[in-house]
């Protein structure tokens, strides 16, 4: 290749210098200087979840211990000064010279170093939940103050961190006879979380005796000092949970006295091919649970996954095909072929737990797992296993049919009542003339897309399924309807536009039947302006039609931020992080990758938008749900951002501001 001109050269330098943009703007973040930075990117955010999800990260180390057989015990303390600690009697963090790092223990590294740890080969744990190396030392990183003490070889250690960086060397505190493994004190640094962030006891204990349920073998002591429960709380100073019967223990406690259709269907299987057992319990109630109720809970590594994923998909495959084949061998095949897997599962409790060597999560904060392989692994466990419940209880089994089959024929019911009042809405309603509605009568499968602006609006006309994906492009920001009055929200003309579209009423008058689209989604740009015009949307859904949401009908899009192109190879990334892990993973030695930032989905050619943001078969979609277990904390945070008390919204902004994404 030949070399620019040595004119051209000082020309470029020269334009960048007159610029204000030039090699002294390129910043390179060093250690654990990048979490700090960006703390979102590695565990969600600073709010009062992410808070709790360093708890997480860290007995997530413990557990794995315990998966692996090295540990027995747990144990969880939290101190009236906020200080939280987390112990096992496990093998302990290595304190030996690491061999790349000739002046650091091993300890050292894994606390201060991001993408370091034991779990990314085969030697040290067969499966885990933590398989970046990144937990512990974002942990480190968004602590003000954090200490571990290691007991091993009969030899105590203990090493201070400050901010994520080392406080001196690593210290022997001398013999002990009487204790192993690794504990873990840690507070979390007010500078990222706010000055009045705190661990709930409640919440931690909740998230303890979870722990607990997903490995049998591992007993978990719960102590708080009295001062950390909140007046009125019932959250105990002390507990020990040790479920030897995992999973259906924690079903049981969950359902407790509600009538079910069987007996808890409860098991655990062997090792298969190399990879961990799966765990499961699941049963029916028909009393207990409408559709909005029904759940399943799954966990990989003893990871919660809370957007489920490809175990769930193998639980759902199991059941659903052991219930048609059993309604075969009794000669009821013909009235189970029109059931569907979400049939089957209407009024069902179901927890699974699997275990799997190096798993694929979308996301630091694990929420969904995509092996493909977790499908077949998690189906073959419950299968056989499945068909043998259903012939030996045939009563039970039998209810079981005629549940499933009464739930597809209502569905059924349901579906062409919404097609004719669907198609008759259609004829009555003066839908919005900027409504590129999709072609189909019936409302099974179809989506409407709430776009930003003509130009994202025209990009997504052209990239739809004209069949089943409507688009309503929004003219502006929506009214923010949490700070105006009823009469000025039903005057707004996007409202009224977009109720007209969905075919609904507001506030009591919706009617989660009247929808004319199965699926609604968000589809904003990946920039402040998009946020902001998403935060309205959902403020507008949350208080005007809950039911949408409790429905699990509300969705965002996923657009990307970049696109990554070289040697004929082209990818996308969603945010930050996942360009870092795609230039390791797909670009690896490559010196020269064009990378581009999308501004806006109006900027996206048709084709990359459908493929990227609206194609089912390679989208990603993020379901808008509601915190059960913390109702409140979405209340006040909804009410404290978009509410009319502009002090709340300013001192909210004082304590976060300095985390926020700034681009000019």
């Amino acid at each position: 290749m030949a070399s620019a001109p040595k004119k051209d050269l000082l020309s470029d330098a020269k334009a960048a210098a007159e610029s204000g943009y030039s090699a002294k703007d390129i910043q390179v973040l060093e250690g654990l200087e990048p979490v700090r930075l960006r703390p979102g990117m590695y565990i969600g955010g600073t709010d009062d979840r992410a808070l709790h999800h360093l708890f997480a990260e860290v007995i997530d180390n413990s557990m794995d211990e315990a998966v692996a057989g090295h540990a027995s015990r747990i144990e969880v303390h939290l101190d009236a000064d906020g200080y939280l600690s987390v112990s096992d009697n496990g093998r302990g963090i290595p304190i030996d010279k690491h061999p790349k790092y000739k002046d650091k223990s091993a300890l050292e590294v894994i606390m201060t170093e991001l993408h370091s740890g034991g779990k990314f080969t085969d030697g040290a744990y067969e499966t885990s939940g933590g398989l970046h190396g990144v937990g512990v030392s974002v942990v480190n990183a968004l602590s003000d103050d954090l200490i571990v003490e290691v007991a091993k070889n009969k030899q105590l250690y203990k090493m201070r961190f400050q901010r994520g960086k080392a406080v001196g060397k690593l210290e022997s505190l001398g013999a002990i006879n009487n204790r192993r493994g690794t504990t873990v004190r840690f507070h979390p640094d007010p500078e990222i979380f706010g000055k009045t962030a705190a661990f709930r006891a409640a919440r931690l204990f909740q998230m303890a005796r979870a722990k607990a349920y997903l490995q049998p073998g591992v007993e978990i002591r719960w102590s708080c000092d009295p001062e950390t429960i909140k007046e009125g709380g019932t959250t105990p100073t002390q507990a020990v949970f040790h479920f030897p019967d995992g999973l259906k223990d924690y079903l049981a406690e969950t359902i407790c006295t509600k009538p079910t259709l069987t007996e808890i269907f409860a098991g655990r299987s062997k090792k298969d091919s190399g990879h961990g057992r799966v765990e499961w319990a699941i049963t029916w109630s028909p009393a207990g649970y409408g559709e909005a109720d029904s759940f399943i809970r799954s966990y990989c590594n003893t990871v919660p996954t809370p957007g489920g994923g490809t175990h769930e998909q193998g639980m759902r495959a199991a059941i659903t095909k052991g219930l048609r084949a059993h309604g075969e061998l009794i000669g009821m095949g013909k009235k189970m072929s029109h059931v569907t897997p979400d049939d089957v599962m209407f009024g069902a409790g179901a927890l699974v737990s699997a275990f799997i060597k190096q798993p694929e999560f979308q996301g630091q904060t694990k929420d969904r797992l995509s092996n493909s392989e977790a499908t077949r692994i998690v189906e073959n466990a419950i299968r056989d296993p499945f068909d043998h419940f259903l012939g030996s209880n045939p009563k039970e089994a039998q209810a079981l049919l005629e549940w499933a089959i009464e739930r597809a024929d209502e569905r059924l019911r349901r579906r062409k009542a919404r097609d004719v009042k669907r198609k008759t809405a259609t004829k009555k309603l003066r839908l919005p003339g900027k409504l590129a509605d999709c072609s189909q009568k019936g409302s099974e499968d179809t989506e409407l897309f709430i776009v930003e602006g003509d130009s994202a609006g025209g990009s997504a006309k052209q990239a739809r399924n004209r069949k089943t994906q409507a688009i309503l492009p929004l003219k502006g920001k929506i009214l923010n309807v949490e700070s105006a009055t009823n009469a000025k929200i039903l005057a707004n003309s996007e409202i009224n536009d977009l109720c007209t579209a969905l075919g609904v009423g507001l506030g009591k008058k919706f009617d989660v039947d009247d929808l004319r689209y199965e699926r609604v989604i968000i589809m904003t740009d990946a920039d402040v302006d998009g946020a902001h015009i998403a935060a309205l949307l959902i403020t507008f859904f949350f208080r005007m039609t809950p039911g949408l949401i409790e429905a699990g009908q509300l969705y965002m899009a996923m657009p990307p931020l970049y696109k990554m192109s070289a040697g004929g190879k082209t990818v996308y990334a969603l945010d930050d992080l996942q360009r870092a892990e795609l230039m390791e993973s797909e670009f690896k030695g490559r010196t020269k990758v064009d990378i581009g930032r999308f501004k806006g989905l109006g900027e996206m050619n048709p084709s990359q938008l459908k493929v990227t943001t609206m194609d089912p078969a390679t989208r990603t979609l993020a379901r808008v749900v509601i915190d059960e277990e913390d109702t409140m904390t979405t209340e006040s945070l909804i009410n404290t951002l978009m509410g009319k008390k502009a002090d709340l919204r300013f001192e909210y902004i004082q304590e976060h501001a300095q985390f926020a994404d700034i681009e000019v």
